[in-house]
């Protein structure tokens, strides 16, 4: 996903000249836009809280700044800067989070950021995105470009294989149905973000197999939070499963569980459980997917965790 990012933004930085690419110690590939746009492209080091301050005062000025850097550095180490000099000043700028929740898992705990959705989500004025594979990163680029207020795009190492349709535009803020049940009877919502989405769409084909019909709603935009795809499909479930790889406090199943309770009367109110991290540190070094089997996450533990749910 981090590719598909990287010649995107070149493309749209040559077309318009408010973007500015700023890079916190991370010039995979970029090396031809820094010697064709050198006024587009810094290189800014370990440094972030200071490139926040930087992209605040480019944004003051009309640009368009997207900071990169690993998820975990970008969102921990200048959460100050982000919400004084961005978020309380109104100033569009980009964060750009590679390896989020378990996609760097090999480089240890400073580099596994299972935290981030939430700290991010609680600023105000913040919206918080997270594309499920490359294609939807790519058609969200533009409109994250036009989007006023300030973003942070959480960009998951793995995205393949693809699942975001080639029909159909993507809408800040607009949840998408990417998988329907056919029966019309009550069933299970699958509601997912990023990389769980393929994860979702996995484990749906093994829960049919076993009968079990679910839907699933993917969420590329988490705050602002798409309310109503929420409260209609919740009240047509069974049983409401929210998937993430994040720590299950303040995340996406927290941000569901607020709208839910909000809005629909706890008696109409179908079960609803989470499946996410653990409210603790990950101290175990290992792949993507073999963090995932760790703590469950993988397809088949998904649908078998559902078709228990589904008995009792």
């Amino acid at each position: 996903m981090f590719y598909a990012f990287r010649d995107t933004i070149y493309e749209l930085a040559k077309m318009d000249k408010r973007i500015i690419l700023i890079s916190a110690d991370q010039d995979v590939g970029l090396s031809h836009m820094q010697s064709e746009m050198p006024n587009q492209f810094f290189m800014e080091g370990i440094s972030e809280a200071n490139a926040i301050g930087m992209a605040s005062g480019l944004a003051a000025d009309g640009f368009r700044p997207f900071i990169l850097n690993h998820a975990s550095f970008l969102t921990r180490r200048c959460y100050e800067q982000i919400v004084l000099d961005a978020c309380l000043q109104e100033r569009p700028i980009r964060l750009v989070g590679m390896g989020s929740g378990l996609a760097t898992a090999h480089l240890g705990p400073t580099h596994t950021i299972i935290e981030d959705i939430a700290i991010t989500r609680a600023i105000p004025g913040m919206t918080v995105i997270a594309p499920c594979d490359a294609v939807e990163m790519k058609k969200l680029m533009p409109h994250i470009l036009k989007w006023p207020k300030p973003v942070y795009l959480r960009l998951a190492r793995y995205g393949k294989p693809i699942v975001t349709r080639d029909e159909g535009e993507v809408e800040i803020g607009k949840a998408v149905v990417l998988y329907k049940g056919e029966s019309s009877k009550k069933n299970v919502l699958l509601i997912s973000t990023g990389a769980m989405t393929l994860s979702a769409i996995k484990a749906v084909e093994e829960l049919k197999e076993a009968g079990i019909e679910c839907t699933v709603l993917h969420f590329h935009t988490i705050k602002p939070l798409d309310k109503n795809a929420i409260i209609e499909l919740a009240q047509k479930a069974k049983l409401i499963v929210t998937l993430e790889d994040h720590t299950i406090i303040g995340g996406l199943g927290s941000a569901c569980l607020e709208v839910l309770m909000d809005n629909i009367h706890s008696k109409n109110l179908p079960q609803v459980y989470r499946m996410g991290l653990p409210d603790k540190f990950i101290h175990q070094y290992g792949t993507q997917e073999s963090l995932m089997e760790e703590f469950g996450l993988q397809p088949l533990q998904i649908a078998n965790r559902i078709m228990k749910l589904m008995k009792k």
